[in-house]
């Protein structure tokens, strides 16, 4: 097959799930959002073939966090502090993003980038597991932001469910796991994280007390409103 969309790895079929061109297109539109620091973010990245939201993610990010004024954003995986760069950037100067990651090295890169930005002190950088940096950290948040590892993604649903206010947000990233969400066999025991996305899609879209909807940007972001 010649479509560019189509694409083989990882012994499973894959898609680009938006055409390139158009990948090409909107992020044209966003060129204004270039800063030395998400370059070098970016570049960093692109070097160490890290695992970040790209750009588009990253201000769909800062949009929706805008749009309900968000001032206090937790973060289940962060990195070193690309996807905290759009939040904080959104919930402003009183705002808080708490972020977690069990790798220190990520803590200190991310706090060299946003001192950079002029961002580190709307951050709460925590390392250690995600899920019991959230436990032991009290309140409600505007938006739970899910990008752990995904087998783990129904478990944080369950946890963050709970704890985001009324008119709140759930994101996550990769619900669309390359297209490997869309196949038949998501039960071959080579697809643990597959079938852990499935499962996680399928129970928030069953929620009656959230709105749901994937924007199919990159790899799928679904973002849950409370009702």
């Amino acid at each position: 097959m010649n479509d560019s969309r189509f694409l083989q790895g990882d012994g499973a079929t894959e898609w680009h799930i938006v055409h390139p061109e158009m990948e090409a297109y909107m992020r044209d539109l966003i060129a204004h959002t270039d800063t030395a620091v998400l370059l070098a973010m970016e570049e960093f990245a692109r070097q160490r073939e890290f695992p970040i939201v790209n750009r588009l993610v990253g201000v769909f990010l800062e949009t929706q966090a805008r749009m309900i004024g968000a001032r206090r954003v937790f973060e289940f995986g962060s990195g070193y502090g690309y996807s905290a760069y759009w939040f904080a950037r959104a919930v402003g100067p009183e705002g808080r993003v708490v972020c977690s990651d069990g790798d220190a090295a990520n803590r200190e890169r991310a706090r060299q980038y946003l001192t950079d930005a002029g961002l580190w002190d709307r951050i709460e950088f925590c390392t250690g597991m995600a899920q019991d940096v959230f436990l032991q950290t009290e309140g409600l948040f505007d938006i739970c932001y899910n990008d752990v590892d995904k087998s783990d993604y129904p478990e944080i649903w369950q946890m963050a469910r709970d704890r985001i206010r009324p008119g709140g947000l759930y994101i996550a990233d990769n619900v669309l796991w390359s297209g490997r969400v869309a196949l038949q066999d998501v039960h071959n025991p080579v697809m643990v994280s597959t079938e852990a996305i499935v499962r996680h899609n399928q129970m928030i879209f069953n929620d009656p007390d959230f709105d749901v909807f994937i924007n199919p940007v990159r790899d799928g972001v679904i973002v849950a409103r409370r009702k």
